[in-house]
């Protein structure tokens, strides 16, 4: 998550949402990160989730991320929830809730669904007050 909250940082720069995400292998090898980069890039799909999962589906040479784990400073919106089980990722870890618009246990649980055709492990609330205290001082400067 301490990689995750450092990749948050840097969407600041761009005046993205502080999120960060980090694909890790079943070693624990990092293969792919990413953070939010929908102002940089005018992208609504980018997203910092969607932006670790093309990078580590690259660095690995398939889409199929089976006994990839990935960490995320910030619960995952439907968009990305929906394409973390279609890469077929074993695990999701995230840090601070997302009371708004999570879909894994907020507001849905896209996940955990049991109709969902594949199922994913969710750790929730790793390191929560760090990662939400980087999108609550983002957006009281963005207030400003």
């Amino acid at each position: 998550m301490r990689k995750a909250i450092q990749i948050a940082r840097e969407a600041t720069a761009t005046g993205d949402v502080p999120v960060g995400a980090v694909v890790m292998n079943s070693l624990g090898e990092i293969v792919g990160t990413g953070n939010n980069r929908r102002e940089v890039d005018n992208d609504p799909t980018a997203h910092a989730e969607i932006v670790a999962l093309r990078a580590a589906a690259k660095m690995v040479g398939n889409w199929r991320l089976d006994n990839h784990t990935l960490v995320v400073t910030l619960e995952p919106c439907a968009m990305c929830a929906g394409a973390i089980s279609q890469s077929r990722i074993k695990t999701v870890v995230f840090g601070a809730w997302d009371e708004k618009a999570g879909a894994v246990g907020s507001v849905w649980d896209v996940l955990r669904d049991p109709r969902s055709p594949f199922r994913v492990e969710v750790v929730a609330g790793v390191m929560a007050e760090e990662c939400a205290g980087l999108l609550m001082e983002f957006f009281e400067q963005f207030r400003k």
